[in-house]
């Protein structure tokens, strides 16, 4: 059974939030991208909970019923972290696994780096990380295309035209998929009647992004490698039909990840939780029951 309440964080954000399982148990976080919503993880919730675990899945912040702070630096990678550091506390850290997709991954990437204590192991489902993702988007005209709707969704208009036509430019993103019956599109419907500027302030705040004439974009960023490792047993799990995310994303990724476990999946899309949860969820356990090849990282 799902559970859903309002998490009022020590730093003034309140986080509506998805749960299965009681509290006490080894803990399990979930974290959702764009153009999505905690939802998308509650067949995984349940699974993890019927087997001994504590499973949260929050809104992040701008999103569902979360807090929307109205200034677009508020949505800088700083305070997504804080956010989610704020409920690791709450919920209690160590995790034993932090599991993330899209822009939920890039909060856990930085978690992952700033505060490694915080979990025991991560999964990214389709999120780059953001070494990979940098050099892709400096250099590989192919990303740079596939990247192209991130300039899209920082006009000051993006929100207006995502609700035209009745979400007609958000369905699209998902394509024809089998999966996206009426009822789930309803509880999009939902979602996005409730939220939309938060979640395209992400792309506003975020120079990550394709360089144009007049905006550099990536190109003007540089990264030290102290910003991009990961010292935890980390399970990369990757759709190679992602039309958005390209597989070169994935080259390079165990300059970044000494403990990598990189499983790639043929024939899945970015919207692999919804295509193929069972198979999902039967890799995260997998990951989870694998011991650690070597200790966590000291608190």
């Amino acid at each position: 059974m799902i559970e859903t309440w309002q998490q009022p964080l020590p730093h003034g954000i309140t986080l509506s939030c998805r749960a299965a399982g009681e509290r006490g148990r080894p803990a399990l976080l979930f974290l959702h991208g764009f153009p999505e919503a905690a939802f998308i993880w509650d067949e995984v919730l349940a699974h993890f909970a019927a087997r001994g675990y504590r499973c949260v899945a929050p809104n992040l912040r701008g999103f569902e019923h979360s807090s929307q702070p109205v200034e677009v630096s508020a949505y800088r990678a700083k305070h997504l972290v804080q956010d989610i550091a704020a409920l690791i506390a709450i919920e209690g850290a160590p995790l034993d696994m932090l599991v993330a997709h899209d822009w939920g991954g890039a909060v856990a990437w930085n978690l992952a780096n700033q505060m490694p204590q915080l979990a025991k192991k991560l999964a990214i489902v389709n999120s780059p990380h953001p070494g990979t993702f940098l050099r892709e988007l400096k250099s590989n005209p192919r990303q740079q295309a596939a990247s192209a709707y991130m300039n899209f969704l920082i006009r000051p208009d993006a929100e207006a035209l995502l609700r035209a036509d009745g979400y007609r430019r958000l369905f699209q993103f998902f394509g024809g998929a089998a999966w996206l019956t009426e009822e789930v599109k309803q509880r999009y419907r939902e979602v996005w009647d409730a939220s939309l500027t938060g979640g395209c302030n992400y792309y506003r705040a975020s120079p990550l992004r394709p360089p144009r004439p007049d905006d550099p974009g990536a190109a003007a960023i540089e990264l030290p490698h102290a910003m991009l490792a990961v010292d935890l047993p980390t399970l990369v799990l990757w759709a190679m039909e992602d039309a958005a995310l390209p597989r070169e994303l994935i080259d390079g990724l165990d300059a970044y990840i000494p403990d990598l476990t990189l499983e790639k999946v043929p024939g899945a899309t970015h919207w692999i939780i919804h295509e193929r949860p069972a198979f999902v969820i039967e890799r995260l356990e997998a990951f989870l029951n694998t011991p650690a090849a070597r200790p966590p990282a000291a608190s």
